[in-house]
């Protein structure tokens, strides 16, 4: 785990590397020979990795991504049973996967996944736990979870559901049928999808846009966002937060922004 690696990592597999540039903070998945596939070892990095950058305030926005021609293979599976068969009887095999996956969902800063390739299994539950997906048009993605006769965990289930319909999640994993870039768009998993020679295009301009809106008030309506998907909106923090913010230093400087026409300097 390295800060300002090259652009491209690394011919050599390592854990998720991270790179600082200003606001944005870029998480680089790095087993290009196995498809980006983690290990758990990858699992205790990328939590280590996600509260050095909430952390940090200087990093606005995250762009989490992978090297070589694939997102990631999602979790080994080799790992999930050898879990499973050490676990008390209580504990789901996907549970250390499962709490990774949240605590991205969860972090305060807005995250885009900058989908590079194709995306399999748990991956496709952690792309969909950003908030933007922008995806190359040769992209793919499928949920082999019925195929190999594993019920998923419930978080991930009710992600997809939340942010793709109940229709489009019957369909993701009850046939685990493969579906290509364009579908991915229609059924409102990616945000985006751009050529390939355009994808870094995209998700710079994105990451630009939200690493220069207020910080604080983008926090706020990011956990109200999630709490309305998830059916648990702390009502009073939300009303809280929106009074707060009524009276405090972003307003006062968008407003004087937007009269004196220029952008503001949050």
């Amino acid at each position: 785990m390295t800060e300002n690696p090259p652009p491209e990592a690394t011919d050599t597999a390592s854990t998720p590397i991270l790179q600082i540039a200003g606001a944005r903070a870029t998480i680089r998945l790095n087993r290009p020979k196995h498809l980006n596939r983690l290990q758990p070892d990858d699992l205790d990095a990328l939590m280590e990795l996600f509260g050095r950058i909430e952390a940090d305030p200087d990093v606005r926005v995250l762009v989490l991504t992978g090297t070589g021609r694939a997102f990631s293979a999602g979790y080994d599976l080799g790992s999930i049973a050898e879990r499973a068969a050490g676990a008390p009887e209580d504990q789901t095999a996907g549970s250390a996967f499962e709490i990774v996956v949240n605590r991205l969902e969860d972090l305060a800063i807005p995250t885009i996944c900058r989908l590079n390739g194709g995306v399999y299994g748990g991956a496709t539950d952690l792309a969909l736990a950003c908030d933007f997906r922008i995806g190359v048009d040769s992209c793919e993605m499928f949920m082999p979870a019925a195929r190999l006769g594993l019920h998923y965990y419930k978080s991930g289930i009710k992600r997809y559901v939340s942010r793709l319909g109940a229709d489009n999640a019957r369909k993701l994993f009850l046939t685990a049928e493969k579906i290509g870039a364009a579908e991915m768009l229609r059924i409102g998993y990616l945000t985006a999808m751009a050529p390939v020679d355009a994808l870094d295009l995209e998700v710079d301009r994105l990451a630009a846009v939200l690493a220069g809106n207020a910080p604080i008030a983008m926090r706020g309506m990011k956990r109200a966002i999630n709490e309305f998907a998830h059916g648990r909106l702390d009502e009073e923090a939300a009303d809280r937060r929106a009074r707060d913010s009524m009276r405090g230093a972003e307003i006062k400087e968008g407003i004087l922004a937007f009269s004196e026409k220029r952008p503001p300097k949050f």
